[in-house]
C-alpha cells in the first residue's frame, strides 16, 4: 500500500488530468461557437438531423442522448438561424419532421472534425490491451467519483448535467 504522500500525489495528478479533459472539450465547444456561432450541441443536432436525413424530435432526441425539452430548444434556434427547416409528414399529418436546409448542409461542409472524433482517431490507432486498460481505468473513476447515474452519451461536449432516474 502507497504512502499517504504518495497517494495524495496521485490523486492530484488525476484530479488534474480529468480538469484537463474537461477543459479541453470546453475550449474546443468555445472554438465552434465562436468560428461557427454553434454549440455543440447544436453542431451534435445538425449532424443527426444530415445523418437521418429528415427526423423528428423524439427519435433525435434518442440518437443524441439530449432531453426532448432540450432537443427542442437546440432546434428552435437552428431554425431561427435557418439551418434547418420542419414540414409536416405526409404519413401523420400531426407529426413534424426536421430537415437541413442548403444553409445547413453548407456548414456542415465546412464544420471541423468534432474532438471525440479526433479521439476516436487516435483510441483506435492504441494496442487493444491498452485501450482496455483505459477503459478499465475511466470505468473505475466514474464509479469512484460515484458518477455511474450521470447520462451521457459518446459526444464531447459541455452543458447541463442529466442524471438517470
Amino acid at each position: 500500500m502507497p504512502g499517504k504522500k504518495l497517494n495524495e500525489e496521485r490523486c492530484r495528478d488525476l484530479l488534474i488530468s480529468i480538469r484537463k479533459i474537461i477543459q479541453a472539450v470546453d475550449i474546443h465547444s468555445r472554438k465552434l461557437n465562436k468560428h461557427f456561432g454553434l454549440t455543440g450541441p447544436q453542431l451534435i443536432v445538425l449532424q443527426e438531423i444530415s445523418i437521418s436525413g429528415q427526423i423528428s424530435i423524439t427519435p433525435l432526441s434518442k440518437a443524441t442522448s439530449l432531453s426532448q425539452a432540450t432537443v427542442t430548444d437546440i432546434t428552435k434556434r437552428l431554425e431561427a438561424k435557418g439551418y434547418i427547416s420542419r414540414k409536416r409528414r405526409e404519413d401523420d399529418r400531426r407529426a413534424v419532421s426536421l430537415f437541413l436546409t442548403v444553409k445547413g448542409k453548407e456548414i456542415i461542409e465546412n464544420l471541423p472534425p468534432l474532438l471525440q472524433e479526433t479521439f476516436t482517431e487516435g483510441f483506435s490507432k492504441i494496442e487493444d490491451w491498452e485501450q482496455l486498460m483505459i477503459m478499465s481505468a475511466f470505468g473505475r473513476v466514474v464509479n469512484l467519483m460515484e458518477a455511474e447515474k450521470i447520462e451521457a452519451s459518446p459526444i464531447l461536449l459541455t452543458g447541463p448535467i442529466q442524471t438517470a432516474g
